[in-house]
């Protein structure tokens, strides 16, 4: 059995930003990720403006991420469409490029990292991986993203009757596809479900979708899927079109969009999606994964292993202005409602909204 003072399970944005903070105070900690390599996690992409500060705290240059910069937004329902400038200035990147940075940032602040290390259990404290090794650290930090480690799994109701998933595809580059998402990103709105569209550093076009699973039942396949929306939606048909009939469609399954950890355990810290999950059509789940590693290391700092519980409570009370927000929104943009209230939504409310759906500093 391996001992250590803090063990930070996943290697994402919230467990770098977690081992950054922990760096920086000089404790000992080690992170373990199941990966061998970065991969590119299924994501939107987006940064928000308040994302943005995040990352400066944590000594990410967001010029280092992606130099270009989104300042509007373009939403579609149908054959209707509403534009809007963003409150500030946004980012779009690949989880590849900015999960390699922060733990490139983590690595050389001393976090001791150890990768294919994949997590099996988890059974109060003691953690038991895929190998056969156990780990006794006295303060956990649960950073496993949208996967769920047995023993610390989210509650079955929370992805409802009708689960969504996520489907992510990449659209090689084009002179069109730059032009049109130049400084901006696009969110289409249909019935079940809703797709998002931006450029990201590496000049591809991320086009990355949350849907009902009976609406991906009914077109039959991701790719009938898409399909239809393209014949459905000119908009994002035009988009569709592009799309290499080769290209791998990504896709995670029963994401509890919504859903919050409420209830605090002591010397064990959930972040990221393990401590709530907001609609992904507000765009700040990159921003409460940063903000949750940021958060907890700081608990952990001042208060140790005893922090955690209430650290929690605390955290959960800041995600429930913008994951409220962002669940609301999201049932109307995935019904019939959202073509005929599309013409109302004038660019201030846009706006309004679009501050309200992100995590409030401490």
């Amino acid at each position: 059995m391996r001992r250590t003072p803090a063990l930070i399970v996943g290697g994402g944005l919230a467990g770098a930003a977690t081992a950054i903070g922990l760096a920086r105070a000089g404790l000992p900690h080690l992170l373990v990720e199941r990966s061998r390599e970065t991969g590119d996690a299924i994501c939107g992409g987006f940064l928000s403006w308040r994302t943005l500060e995040t990352l400066a705290d944590l000594g990410i240059d967001p010029d280092t991420l992606n130099p270009e910069r989104v300042t509007r937004a373009r939403i579609y329902a149908g054959t209707r469409r509403a534009d809007a400038a963003l409150p500030r200035p946004a980012v779009s990147v690949t989880r590849h490029r900015l999960d390699t940075v922060m733990l490139a940032e983590a690595a050389r602040l001393g976090t001791p990292v150890e990768r294919g290390v994949t997590v099996r259990e988890i059974d109060g404290m003691t953690v038991r991986t895929a190998d056969g090794a156990t780990f006794a650290p006295d303060a956990l930090f649960l950073a496993s993203g949208k996967h769920d480690v047995r023993g610390m799994a989210r509650p079955e109701g929370a992805r409802g009757a009708d689960p969504t998933l996520g489907l992510r595809v990449r659209i090689a580059p084009s002179p069109a596809l730059r032009a049109a998402l130049d400084g901006g990103i696009e969110l289409h709105l249909f019935d079940r479900g809703y797709a998002g569209l931006a450029m990201q550093e590496d000049g591809t076009a991320n086009l990355c979708m949350a849907v009902h699973r009976s609406r991906l039942q009914a077109a039959g396949s991701p790719a009938q899927l898409l399909d239809a929306l393209g014949r459905e939606m000119p908009a994002l048909g035009e988009w569709v079109a592009l799309i290499d009939g080769r290209a791998p469609i990504d896709a995670i399954a029963n994401v509890p969009y919504g859903w919050r950890q409420r209830a605090g355990v002591d010397a064990t810290f959930r972040l990221g999606d393990q401590a709530g999950v907001i609609p992904s059509l507000a765009g700040e789940g990159m921003g409460i994964a940063l903000a949750s590693g940021a958060a907890a290391a700081d608990a952990y700092v001042r208060g140790g292993p005893a922090s955690a519980a209430r650290w929690q409570e605390d955290f959960a009370r800041r995600l429930a202005r913008p994951i409220g927000i962002a669940s609301i929104v999201r049932q109307v943009a995935e019904s019939t409602r959202a073509a005929w209230l599309l013409p109302l939504m004038r660019p201030s409310l846009i706006q309004v909204i679009a501050n309200a759906t992100r995590i409030g500093q401490t």
